[in-house]
């Protein structure tokens, strides 16, 4: 009985905390301008741990809204739609064939948003035709970088630098960076999931609560029945030994009259 009154305390306790801790987990911007940040993303330094999930934080840098990734750095973040789960991203050094190359989202939550194809990172010492087209960001004085094909027979004077999947081949009409750093996530916490949320910790300590009530209520239901029937039972062996005594006491009457009649 104890454990179960502890139990329900702590159930509580929990459940209030909670509560309480919910309230911090608001939606924040890095300044105005720039996207909503809530669960599953998080401003680092900012919102507690439990407003997001591990590979989502966000930091404010300079007032502008960037997340890290280990194999390449920080990335600007141009917009979030949590209904599509898409997040679009900027490269500050303005090139997007520099993250394909470096990227990897195995050790993220996230992947690409677009249909992925692979291509291959030729290095050349020379320039090729204008059939290739050349990705200038990725060139220098010497070498020349070119994403083709893999089945792409490799041209004299040229190496394989990497074959990835990647959303698109270099053109000079889809230069712009932000076109190809769109990603998504999977479905998490709050976003049709089995991973519990603040807002499933607060039903499920409702739930406990319900059933641990509920528990008591059968016990003390079933202790007050044992107790009557205990009663009962006393009040029978009490009636019991009244007739008992009863029955000796008339006994004993008639014995004293049959001596007498003698």
């Amino acid at each position: 009985m104890h454990a179960l009154i502890f139990f329900i305390l702590f159930s509580t306790a929990i459940f209030l905390d909670t509560q309480a801790s919910t309230e911090n987990c608001t939606t924040t911007k890095c300044s105005h301008g720039e996207p909503d940040i809530r669960f599953p993303f998080q401003v680092r330094g900012r919102h507690p741990h439990h407003c997001g999930l591990p590979g989502f934080e966000i930091d404010c840098s300079n007032n502008a809204s960037t997340i890290h990734f280990r194999s390449y750095g920080e990335l600007g973040i141009k917009s979030i739609s949590y209904d599509a789960r898409r997040l679009d991203l900027l490269d500050p050094k303005g090139c997007v064939h520099e993250v394909f190359l470096n990227l990897n989202l195995s050790l993220t939550p996230f992947r690409y948003y677009y249909v992925l194809k692979e291509y291959s990172y030729l290095n050349c010492s020379v320039t090729l035709s204008p059939s290739f087209s050349q990705v200038p960001c990725l060139s220098g004085s010497g070498y020349h970088v070119y994403t083709v094909e893999p089945s792409m027979a490799v041209p004299n004077f040229c190496r394989v630098v990497k074959t990835v999947p990647i959303p698109f081949e270099y053109s000079p009409y889809l230069s712009d960076n932000s076109f190809g750093l769109g990603l998504t996530w999977g479905s998490v916490g709050n976003q049709e999931t089995g991973c519990f949320t603040m807002a499933h910790v607060k039903v499920a300590c409702i739930a406990i609560l319900i059933l641990v009530l509920a528990v008591l209520a059968r016990v003390s239901m079933h202790r007050s029945n044992k107790t009557q029937c205990r009663r009962e039972g006393d009040d029978r062996i009490q009636v019991e030994k009244l007739l008992g005594d009863y029955k000796s006491l008339k006994l004993e009457r008639c014995e004293i009259r049959q001596l007498y009649s003698v």
